[in-house]
């Protein structure tokens, strides 16, 4: 029996509620948690969700419920009771559809992260035999649960969700248990300790700073009749979703788009991303080595094979690769991580290598592998097709306080649209300890109340613990980037393999690098992941030597903390 609140509702209709909550609490597994009446408010509107269902690991169901008769017509939807037939303002999907938006509105701020799980939207009619053949574009059937279905309704609701929902994945379990203090009438207030204020004021940045991406969009409205763009900008500008709707643009165009990209863990992100589009997607979206070997490049080892023979590989096979399944449009997302050899194996896979339409988001200063050259595309067929530069200046996704340590690397045009947000803090380490005391301040911060899916402890020479078992048991792909991706909990990982990537709260743990050449740099792309709180840790000596020339003043502005004593925050 599922867990119920409240534990006995009161019901105010003439029992349809009652009925299929009853219905619901009897047939769901007693993980499950099931709310009646769910009411919200989103801004000046008021919502109401009959009945809502959290099940851990599958997802979540909104439910409108209908008593009486329920019929459909013309596209206008009429309920039947003793006082005769009356037609619905709106339809009942409608209905769920906008409270179930505006759960999600009002959960972000007080959870802190984007509600991902999937969600099915259900409309049951418990008093109604709704027909088995009926067919609508808006309703389609699997999401009405008639008088019939009532007795296999936790069965529907399931189907529903892993079938129907939108999302990314199923409803992690302590995220589930989070929800539940929001959801009930009963929730206290925030407190006025300094740690809960600056995370409420996280998180109001972190709205600003998501309506200020959609600014992105007036440059690609205006650069749409240029086959061949980069789009180049600073860390936090908005390059990758901008990579998205240009490749959604596209896609409904009937073009054939390849959407690309270098780290895994970007390609991850893209794929979660398009995964949550009905229609119009690009027929590859991922790693540029994950399309080689789906046109049947053998995979290989070693940095070489995967630098220089791979590309060569696919760039003798593009040409002869049949004209159904060749690109009309590439797009690469992170294109500074791209060698020249790389762009003509893409090229040589176009309908038009030397003028199809390719679009480039890049940021020079991220070149971390040392591969762009700075020259155009194209160059193997004949001539290098310049990509006309477009400058991306407004950085959208860090706070001011965050986005001053990485100044000196951006375009001095560059505008810091964020708040002013939480002071960067600075943890002293020994290099040989950085990795314990980051841990430390993962403990640390998790008691100033940020949520465990905020968090991400970035390394920048060997990896965390965590990250090294997911290596070493070959399950970065199936667990370690999934997982992030759906926001289970805190995450571990590199700094070059987050480049793309961002969190709430990011931890760098400066643990020495592999080439000081490349120090600069890796700090710039460690630094700039953070949305509203940057912690570095490390010697300061050796982020003096890293910082060099270029971020001479990354710190200056830096809080000092130890995050295993409950010292207030002192400038250094």
């Amino acid at each position: 029996m599922a867990r119920c609140y409240p534990q006995d509702p009161e019901f105010t209709d003439k029992g349809a509620e009652k009925v299929v909550f009853e219905a619901l609490a009897e047939s769901l597994p007693e993980e499950a948690m099931l709310f009646h009446s769910v009411q919200l408010r989103d801004r000046s509107a008021e919502h109401e969700i009959d009945l809502l269902v959290l099940w851990p690991q599958v997802g979540i169901a909104a439910i409108e419920v209908k008593g009486g008769l329920i019929s459909s017509s013309d596209g206008y939807w009429y309920q039947s009771d003793a006082k005769g037939k009356h037609r619905l303002k709106l339809s009942p999907m409608a209905q769920v559809q906008s409270s179930a938006h505006a759960l999600k509105e009002v959960l972000y701020p007080l959870m802190g992260t984007r509600l991902t799980s999937r969600m099915a939207h259900i409309v049951a009619l418990p008093f109604t035999a709704w027909p088995k053949n009926y067919t609508s574009v808006g309703v389609p059937r699997e999401l009405i649960i008639d008088r019939d279905q009532l007795p296999q309704i936790a069965d529907q609701v399931r189907s529903d969700i892993e079938n129907q929902g939108g999302g990314l994945a199923g409803l992690s379990p302590d995220f589930a248990e989070r929800m539940i203090k929001h959801l009930l009438s009963s929730t206290g207030e925030l407190g006025e300790s300094p740690e809960e204020v600056n995370y409420a004021g996280a998180l109001s940045n972190e709205q600003v700073q998501e309506t200020l991406t959609a600014r992105q969009q007036i440059l690609l409205s205006a650069t749409r009749s240029l086959p061949r763009v980069r789009f180049v900008g600073g860390a936090g500008s908005g390059k990758t979703w901008m990579a998205l709707q240009k490749a959604r643009e596209l896609s409904k165009q009937g073009l054939r788009v390849g959407l690309f990209c270098y780290n895994k863990g970007l390609g991850h992100y893209l794929k979660s991303e398009v995964g949550t589009w009905k229609q119009n997607k690009p027929v590859h979206t991922g790693e540029f080595h994950e399309y080689a070997r789906r046109l049947g490049i053998p995979d290989g080892k070693g940095q070489e094979y995967f630098d220089v023979t791979m590309p060569q590989l696919l760039r003798q096979l593009g040409p002869q690769l049949p004209a159904e399944q060749k690109l009309d449009a590439v797009i690469v997302d992170e294109a500074q991580d791209f060698a020249p050899d790389w762009w003509e194996a893409l090229l040589s896979c176009t309908v038009d290598p030397l003028a199809g339409q390719v679009y480039a988001f890049m940021d020079n200063r991220q070149d971390v592998y040392r591969r762009w050259d700075g020259q155009g595309v194209g160059g193997s067929f004949g001539v290098a097709t310049a990509l006309v530069p477009i400058h991306v200046d407004d950085n959208l996704r860090n706070t001011r306080s965050i986005a001053t340590t990485f100044k000196g690397f951006i375009d001095q045009a560059s505008k810091l649209r964020g708040g002013e947000g939480i002071p960067v803090r600075y943890v002293f380490s020994t290099t040989e300890n950085s990795i314990d005391t980051a841990s430390d301040c993962v403990d640390a911060l998790l008691d100033e109340g940020w949520a465990t899916n905020q968090v991400a402890l970035l390394t920048t020479n060997k990896r965390h613990p965590v990250h090294q078992d997911h290596f070493e048991n070959g399950t970065v792909d199936s667990d370690y980037w999934p997982e992030f991706h759906r926001r289970d909990g805190e995450f571990y990982g590199h700094v070059l393999g987050f480049k793309g990537l961002e969190r709430s709260v990011v931890i760098l743990c400066v643990n020495g690098f592999k080439d000081m050449s490349r120090a600069a740099e890796m700090l710039y792309v460690g630094f700039s992941r953070a949305r509203s709180l940057l912690v570095v840790v490390g010697d300061p000596d050796l982020l003096d030597q890293a910082c060099g020339n270029e971020l001479p003043q990354a710190l200056a502005k830096a809080q000092a903390w130890d995050p295993q004593a409950a010292h207030e925050l002192e400038p250094i």
